[in-house]
């Protein structure tokens, strides 16, 4: 068998682990190593290969984690059997989705947050239906910003727990979802030919798009059980020059962990002396602010985005990015002049939607229907590190000793659950940890939610034989 995968392997003693996965992967590509082949001893291999016997165990770990091998106790490490193929529902650009309707058989996708109707598509079905009664010239101008004003005293009335300091109508520009909010942001605050953006250690992959897009660099920042790390700020910040910082505060995406006070105190003393500019996205609270946001905090350097996603719907596409006053002007060019603003009946839609009366009580019987889902999910997985909380439409897992992400969250797929991995949030330089974010889906019924939790419980009871620890 070392023979076998020696032919595959560069040989010269420079090759690396990445080099033995690959050789392996052609020897089952080439039928030379078949489901239930049993792979060389790791010091055999090192030897015959002329590498450390840690180089090999790396790469057997890296393949275990793919599912190509697996290990068993006492015997050693084996070709895996093929898995059965899985219908995944694929994350959408926009970063959510109505997973339901997409699930097929016994696939339950927690991938991402899925609000139940709570009343809101009634709802809308009225307020599309009224849009048919505004004057016909509005179907034959562009945007304004005179003509949204009226929207935007909307949002700002939907924006009232969201503790922003003194703020006008002005400041504030509606985009398409939270994650336009952030494009907006970025384009009003980076400047140069290579802008440097510092994101927390995991973080919504959204920034790290948004970023690449406008062609900056992208730092992590070091975080703890309170967010991030100031004096670590500080010395990235002073170090690259970085223009803004992208953080989630109140419900970070994807921990859950939330930022006291006093910690955002001492981060904001910091981009106050840096001169940083800080994007809060507070898209994932669906209950009251309970913090000071950043731009409370730094009124010339704080900006704020959110959006309806989480809380009514995230198929309106309705976001808001809101500036500090010096800065108001700058983010409504960013809009008027990329894309001339948002639809004026998409304008006049968030308005009607906005301002009735039992838009908030939709909101609220959503809230509670999401932590009815979420008390099943604590009461399945308890005596497991979890995080949660009543206003978190996710849980954070981290994984007992022996289990890798990627391993859970293939494990997790093989039972009909689809999770996201710690992997999907990360840096290529931030730390790892061993954990997954299982979203709240509220669209299937709560015994088909509490069966797919219980499913992922006996996967962590009963791990697979021979588990690599």
């Amino acid at each position: 068998m070392d023979t076998i995968l020696a032919h595959y392997v560069p040989g010269g003693g420079r090759s690396k682990f990445r080099d033995v996965v690959a050789a392996i992967h052609a020897a089952i590509a080439k039928g030379a190593l078949a489901p239930g082949d049993q792979l060389p001893p790791v010091r055999d291999l090192a030897w015959k290969l002329d590498m450390t016997p840690g180089t090999v165990a790396r790469a057997y770990a890296a393949l275990t984690d793919e599912g190509m091998t697996e290990g068993q106790v006492g015997r050693g490490t084996f070709i895996a059997q093929p898995s059965p193929p899985v219908q995944f529902v694929p994350e959408p650009w926009f970063d959510a989705g109505l997973a339901a309707e997409a699930e097929a058989d016994d696939q339950v996708s927690l991938f991402a947050t899925a609000l139940p109707d709570m009343g809101q598509v009634a709802l809308i079905h009225d307020a599309f239906a009224r849009l048919g009664s505004r004057p016909p010239r509005d179907l034959l101008a562009y945007p304004s910003r005179s003509g949204f004003e009226p929207a935007r005293h909307a949002v700002l009335h939907w924006l009232s727990g969201a503790a922003l300091g003194p703020i006008d109508h002005e400041d504030l520009v509606l985009s398409h979802g939270g994650q336009s909010g952030v494009s907006l942001v970025m384009q009003s605050v980076l400047h140069g030919r290579k802008p440097v953006v510092l994101l927390e250690e995991l973080t919504y992959p959204g920034f790290r798009r948004a970023a690449q897009l406008l062609r900056a660099d992208v730092v992590s920042v070091p975080m703890d059980a309170q967010g991030i790390i100031p004096e670590a700020l500080a010395e990235l910040a002073h170090k690259h020059d970085a223009q803004l910082l992208c953080t989630c505060p109140e419900v970070h995406n994807p921990t859950g962990i939330f930022t006291p006070e006093s910690r955002r105190v001492r981060i904001a003393e910091v981009a106050a002396q840096l001169g940083l500019h800080i994007l809060e996205d507070d898209c994932y609270r669906v209950g009251d602010a309970r913090a000071s946001s950043y731009r409370a905090l730094l009124p010339n350097l704080g900006w704020y985005v959110s959006s309806l996603s989480k809380s009514l719907t995230p198929a309106l596409r309705i976001g808001f990015a809101v500036a500090p006053r010096a800065h108001a002007s700058t983010l409504r060019r960013a809009a008027e002049h990329g894309f001339f603003g948002l639809a004026g009946p998409l304008a006049d839609l968030t308005e009607d939607v906005l301002l009735r009366p039992e838009t908030a009580e939709i909101a609220e019987k959503i809230r509670a229907q999401l932590q009815r889902y979420t008390r099943v999910a604590v009461n399945g997985l308890g005596g497991y590190d979890l995080r949660w909380g009543d206003d978190i439409p996710f849980l954070w897992l981290n994984l007992p000793d022996g289990w890798r992400a990627g391993s859970f969250t293939k494990a997790a797929a093989g039972r009909g659950v689809q999770l996201r991995s710690a992997e999907d949030f990360a840096l290529r330089d931030a730390r790892l940890p061993h954990a997954v974010r299982i979203g709240i889906n509220a669209q299937i019924p709560l015994p088909r939610f509490e069966s797919a939790i219980a499913r992922l419980r006996d996967l962590l009871d009963n791990p697979p034989e021979g588990m690599v620890v």
